[in-house]
């Protein structure tokens, strides 16, 4: 077959099996004009950039079928698969009709090549139960999860929009009340998964997505966990979960009595990413990154973003306080500072000693200045105790040594 022809039946197969998604055939596509004016195959490009596998490409080649491709969803029964929206190590990710209710919903299918691995499965499960146990208009919602044809799958709301992660890709730095915005949904979600007693332990621009209208949506209960859940927790001691540039320093330890704070933190590393373009701590290994959670101080984000005001910056550095009775002790505490600071008005929890005039420039959205560092204070009770001692120790020093005189 010619090569021309043989592309133009890849390219075929693949949008009409779902394949690949829209931007990854681009992607592709920009890629193979790169090569000293000469295009590369398609189907090539296409397994080099990861998008399909070996089996795939010569399957679509001899033109049969791919059983990891679309006909997997189409064996769900109640639902009609319209295209693949994103691919990951752990599962992909569709676009479907519940025919039903005749709505738009995501499919989340796991790898038949995990299926067989009952810690994989069992996570899977566990994710779509933690989801189905919420219900806010922050979090993305659960509709389904089961197993058909030899596939296990999770159906939930879907989503039309971006994900923080893809907008700080595109090199968008955000201004601070969009990003205030964004995080005072995220607490509010957070807030309620912690009232149920369940921590999503994996807060990350990647699973908070957007929709056009900017509301945010808090996405990716595999890491979940009830606060209750002992066994869970002593199985887990000892191994870190989550994702090294947003965990916090107790996940990081494999500690048995994670809690909600670890949720805090993980958020204020996304609020920090957001605010400066940066993640808080780099390094050239997972390991390393996490050893700066724990051991090294946290960059001011307002020396990285000076246009960040003092009370951002302040409000940041609490939720990322290596030790959690630093943190904000709730999400509420948090969305309470926030509310504070849209309106201009003093933090409650992270204390700044703020003057009227910045809290008048706070009020207009104009940059604050760095507030000064905290003062060092001393209880007068303990001051006026070792003033007493010292006294009544000097009075006897100096009776002592006139009766050695008199003597």
């Amino acid at each position: 077959m010619a090569a021309g022809a043989e592309d133009s039946q890849i390219r075929r197969a693949v949008i009409e099996r779902n394949l690949v998604t829209p931007d990854e055939l681009a992607a592709a596509d920009a890629r193979r004009g790169g090569r000293n004016g000469a295009e590369a195959p398609l189907g090539q490009t296409l397994l080099e950039l990861g998008y399909l596998t070996r089996t795939q490409l010569d399957r679509l080649v001899a033109g049969a079928s791919d059983d990891s491709g679309s006909r997997s969803v189409q064996q769900i029964p109640g639902y009609q698969l319209i295209r693949k929206v994103g691919a990951g190590a752990m599962a992909v990710v569709y676009k479907a009709k519940q025919i039903s209710l005749d709505r738009i919903v995501a499919i989340k299918v796991l790898p038949k090549r995990l299926s067989a691995n009952t810690e994989f499965v069992d996570r899977f499960y566990k994710e779509g139960k933690a989801a189905a146990a919420l219900s806010h208009n922050n979090i993305v919602q659960a509709i389904d999860v089961g197993e058909a044809g030899g596939f296990h799958y999770f159906v939930m709301e879907f989503v039309e929009g971006a994900t923080v992660y893809d907008e700080l890709a595109a090199g968008r730095l955000y201004e601070e009340k969009d990003a205030l915005r964004i995080v005072r949904q995220i607490a509010d979600a957070l807030q309620h998964a912690h009232e149920r007693g369940i921590i999503h332990r994996d807060v990350k621009p990647k699973n908070i997505m957007l929709t056009k209208e900017r509301v945010a949506k808090l996405a990716d209960m595999g890491l979940a966990r009830a606060t209750t859940d002992v066994d869970a927790a002593l199985a887990e001691a000892g191994r870190a979960y989550g994702t090294p540039y947003y965990i916090s320093p107790e996940q990081i330890r494999g500690e048995v009595s994670i809690d909600h704070r670890a949720d805090i933190y993980s958020l204020g590393s996304t609020f920090y990413h957001m605010m400066t373009g940066k993640v808080p701590f780099e390094g050239p290994t997972p390991s390393a990154v996490m050893h700066k959670h724990l051991r090294e101080a946290l960059a001011p984000p307002d020396h990285l973003n000076t246009k960040l005001t003092a009370g951002c910056a302040a409000m940041i550095e609490m939720m990322m306080a290596k030790k959690r009775e630093e943190r904000y002790q709730s999400c509420r505490e948090l969305i309470e500072d926030i509310d504070r600071l849209m309106r201009g008005e003093q933090l409650q929890y992270a204390q700044h000693g703020l003057d009227q005039s910045t809290l008048a420039d706070l009020a207009r959205g104009a940059p604050a200045p760095m507030a000064p560092p905290p003062r060092t204070t001393t209880d007068t009770s303990s001051t006026t105790i070792m003033l007493g001692v010292g006294l009544a120790v000097s009075i006897v020093l100096n009776i002592i040594l006139i009766v050695v005189l008199m003597g």
